[in-house]
C-alpha cells in the first residue's frame, strides 16, 4: 500500500494522545498510511506514554501493519496499516493507563473487520484524564450502539492509580455498514442513579459518604425525583490496589444518557468526591444538549464512517470535539458543521448542533 502518507501535527487543537488515537485508527480503517509528528508536544512529558504504545501496538496488530519510530517518549511514528484481521488480541499498558482509551482507539477498526474480535486490554479501569470503566458501560455503549452495533464489555479485574492492573475483554462482531443517529431531543430526566466504589484498603463509610453527599446536592434540584447511587465495595478477587470513585447518570424521556463522575483522591473529603460528581451531572443537563461534554467527542469518528446524516446536540464544543472533527475532516473527507442551537429556549444556554455528512464506509470483508 504504497502511496502517499498522510501528515499530522500532533501538536495541534488538544495536541495530546486523541490526535493519535483518531488519527491512527482513521489510517487503519481508510487503509491509508500515515506519519504523525510533534506527538504530544505540549504536555510536561512529551512523546508516547505506555498507553499511547499500547494503543499504537494494538491498532497495528489489529490490522497488521507497521509501526515505525514507536518508542516511549518518541514525538514521531510512520504507521502503514494492512487489513484488519479481528479475532483474539491483547493490549497491556502495565501501567494505570486507561483501558477506555485503548477502547477508543481499536473499537472503531474493529467494527469493520474480517471476524468478530474479543480484545484483552490491561491498565486502569478508574483513571485520571480518561473515562471510567462505568462511564464506558452506563453511558458510552447504549449511546454508541445506536450505530447500528453491539458489543459486549466484560470487566474481569478493576484497576487503580499508580499499579493498574485491570483487566476488561471485550467482544465485537463485525458491520457492514454505520447507521446515522439523531440525538437532539433531551426530553425530561426520569431517573437518576449511581454507583459509589472502594477498593482495596479503603473503608466501605467512604463510598457512602461519596453517595450521601450525591444524592443530598441532586435533592436539591430534583425535588420529586427518585436518586439512587449505590455505595459499593468491590469485591477483592476483582479488583488491584487502593481506589475510590463514583459515577451518576441520568435517564431522560427520549433515552439520552448523560453524567457526572469523580474519583477519590489522597487529601479530598468523600463528601467533595460526590458533590463533584453530582455538580459535573448538573452542568451537562444544564446546558440542554442530549450528550454530555465526554460522550461528544467520542462520537465523531462513528458519525464520519456513518452512511448518511447525524445530528447530535451538545453543551459547549470541547477542545477534544474539535480535534476530533479536524481529523475526521482531513483524514476521512467526512463534512461536519458546527452550529450553535436555535430551537425554542436554547437562546440562552450554551447549545450547539455538530452535523455530520458521513463518508458511508462499508466492510469490505463482509
Amino acid at each position: 500500500m504504497a502511496g502517499p502518507r498522510a501528515e499530522v501535527d500532533g501538536g495541534l487543537l488538544e495536541g495530546g494522545g486523541q490526535i493519535l488515537r483518531v488519527s491512527t485508527a482513521l489510517s487503519c480503517l481508510l487503509g491509508l498510511p500515515l506519519r504523525v509528528q510533534k506527538i504530544r508536544a505540549g504536555r510536561s512529558t512529551p512523546g508516547l506514554r505506555p498507553q499511547h504504545l499500547s494503543g499504537l501496538e494494538m491498532i497495528r496488530d489489529l490490522c497488521a501493519g507497521q509501526l515505525e519510530g514507536a518508542d516511549i517518549g518518541s514525538t514521531e511514528i510512520m504507521f502503514t496499516p494492512g487489513k484488519i484481521q479481528g479475532g483474539s488480541h491483547t493490549a497491556d499498558t502495565k501501567t494505570a493507563g486507561s483501558v477506555c482509551l485503548l477502547l477508543q482507539v481499536s473499537l472503531p477498526c474493529i467494527l469493520f473487520a474480517a471476524a468478530p474480535s474479543d480484545l484483552r486490554l490491561r491498565g486502569g479501569t478508574n483513571a485520571e484524564m480518561a473515562p471510567q470503566i462505568d462511564y464506558t458501560a452506563m453511558v458510552f455503549k447504549p449511546i454508541a450502539e445506536k450505530f447500528g452495533f453491539t458489543f459486549n464489555c466484560d470487566i474481569k479485574m478493576r484497576g487503580y492509580y499508580p499499579k493498574g492492573g485491570g483487566e476488561v475483554i471485550v467482544r465485537v462482531s463485525p458491520v457492514k455498514q454505520l447507521a446515522p443517529v439523531t440525538l437532539t431531543e433531551r426530553g425530561s430526566v426520569t431517573r437518576i442513579s449511581g454507583r459509589a466504589f472502594v477498593a482495596g484498603a479503603l473503608p466501605f463509610k467512604v463510598a457512602k459518604e461519596m453517595a450521601a453527599a450525591a444524592v443530598r446536592c441532586l435533592r436539591k434540584e430534583f425535588r420529586d425525583l427518585y436518586v439512587n447511587v449505590q455505595p459499593v465495595q468491590e469485591p477483592r478477587d476483582r479488583a488491584l490496589g487502593n481506589g475510590s470513585g463514583i459515577i451518576i447518570v441520568a435517564e431522560t424521556s427520549t433515552g439520552c444518557l448523560l453524567a457526572g463522575s469523580a474519583l477519590g483522591k489522597r487529601g479530598v473529603g468523600a463528601d467533595k468526591v460526590g458533590i463533584d460528581a453530582a455538580e459535573m451531572l448538573l452542568a451537562n443537563l444544564r446546558h440542554g444538549g442530549a450528550v454530555d461534554e465526554y460522550l461528544q467527542d467520542q462520537l465523531i469518528i462513528f458519525m464520519a464512517l456513518a452512511n448518511g446524516v447525524s445530528r447530535i446536540k451538545t453543551g459547549p464544543v470541547t477542545l477534544h470535539t474539535q480535534t476530533a472533527i479536524h481529523f475526521a475532516e482531513q483524514l476521512a473527507k467526512a463534512k461536519f458543521t458546527v452550529k450553535k442551537s436555535e430551537e425554542e429556549g436554547d437562546a440562552s444556554r450554551d447549545a450547539y448542533i455538530i452535523e455530520c455528512q458521513g463518508i458511508a464506509m462499508t466492510n469490505p470483508h463482509l
